[in-house]
C-alpha cells in the first residue's frame, strides 16, 4: 500500500487536511468572499450588531449597500472581512515560520549530530535559548526589530529552532555509524554529500512531523502577540488584532472576540490532527503500534 494511500486512510490527515484546504481557500478568496475593504471605517456603523445593513461610505466618497455579517468594531471596519482577510496572515506566518524553523534547525542539528566538535558548542546555545519562554523571546525580539511580517516570522521561528535542532542531532547520531555511512566515508565521499544524500532522506517523516507542529505553534503565537499589541500593526487585519481590538468593548460586543477565534482554534486544531496523523504513519514505532 503506498504512502499517499495510507496517509488519506488516516482519519486526522484527512480531516485536517480538509479544514486547511478549506481556510486556504477563504483567505485566497478573501477579496471576493469579503466584499469590503477590511481597513474602510464608516462612523455611521460603529459596534453595530452581526446582520447589520446599510448604505456604507467607503474612502473616496462613493457609498454601497452593505452587510455587516459579523458586525462591526469600533471604528467602523467590517469584522467579517477582517477575519477572512486574517486568514491569510496567520496561514502565511504558520508556514513560513515553519519553513524557517525547520531549514535552521536541520542545518544546525546536522552539523551537531555529525561533527563532534561542533556539537559541544552548537547544543550549548540551542540550551540556552530553550532557556527563555518561547512568547518572551518572540516578544523581545519584536522589540528589538521592530513589527512586521518579516521580524514577526522570525521571532516566532528562533524560539522553535532548537526544538528542531535537538531532534535532527538524535536522528543523525543515530545514523552516523551505519554501515552505508561508513561504507560512504570509506569511498572518500564528502562530508556534506553524507549528510544531504545519506543521512537527510533518512530523518525527513520525523522532520516534516515536527514542522506541523511547528507550524500550528507560529499561528498561536502570532495571534498571542498581536492580542498584546506587540506583532503586527494594528490596522493589519490579523485574528490577534481584532481580538485585542475587541476585547475592550466585549460586554458590548462579544462576537469582536469569538469570530475570529472560531477561525483561530480549527486552524490549530487543523494543523494538529495533520501532524499527529502524519506521525502514525510516517513514524515507524507508531506505524507498527497501530
Amino acid at each position: 500500500m503506498g504512502t499517499f494511500h495510507k496517509l488519506w486512510r488516516h482519519g486526522a490527515v484527512r480531516g485536517g487536511t480538509l479544514v486547511l484546504l478549506v481556510l486556504t481557500l477563504v483567505g485566497l478568496m478573501a477579496p471576493w468572499l469579503g466584499t469590503f475593504d477590511p481597513s474602510a471605517m464608516d462612523a455611521t456603523f460603529i459596534t453595530v450588531p452581526a446582520g447589520t445593513a446599510g448604505q456604507v461610505t467607503l474612502p473616496d466618497g462613493a457609498t454601497v449597500q452593505h452587510t455587516f455579517w459579523m458586525g462591526s468594531d469600533s471604528v467602523g471596519r467590517d469584522i467579517w472581512s477582517r477575519v477572512l482577510y486574517g486568514t491569510r496572515i496567520s496561514l502565511l506566518v504558520g508556514v513560513l515560520t515553519a519553513a524557517l524553523a525547520v531549514v535552521l534547525g536541520c542545518t544546525l542539528g546536522m552539523l551537531a549530530g555529525y561533527f563532534r566538535a561542533a556539537d559541544a558548542v552548537l547544543m550549548r546555545v540551542m540550551d540556552g535559548l530553550m532557556a527563555i519562554p518561547a512568547v518572551l523571546l518572540a516578544i523581545t525580539l519584536v522589540a528589538m526589530l521592530g513589527a512586521s511580517l518579516p521580524t514577526v516570522i522570525l521571532a516566532i521561528a528562533v524560539p522553535e529552532v532548537p526544538r528542531v535542532t535537538r531532534l535532527v542531532r538524535a536522528l543523525v547520531i543515530g545514523l552516523r555509524d551505519e554501515p552505508f555511512v561508513e561504507a560512504a566515508r570509506a569511498l572518500a565521499t564528502p562530508n556534506a554529500t553524507i549528510l544531504w544524500r545519506d543521512i537527510l532522506p533518512n530523518a525527513l517523516a520525523p522532520l516534516i512531523v515536527q514542522g506541523t507542529f511547528v507550524a500550528a505553534s507560529a499561528v498561536l503565537t502570532e495571534a498571542i502577540l498581536s492580542f498584546l499589541g506587540l506583532g503586527l500593526p494594528a490596522e493589519v487585519p490579523t485574528w490577534g488584532n481584532i481580538m485585542a481590538e475587541g476585547r475592550v468593548l466585549f460586554s458590548q460586543a462579544p462576537g469582536n472576540v469569538l469570530w475570529p477565534a472560531l477561525f483561530l482554534v480549527p486552524t490549530v486544531l487543523a494543523i494538529n490532527l495533520l501532524g499527529d496523523g502524519l506521525r502514525d504513519v510516517l513514524d515507524p514505532k507508531f506505524s507498527k503500534r497501530s
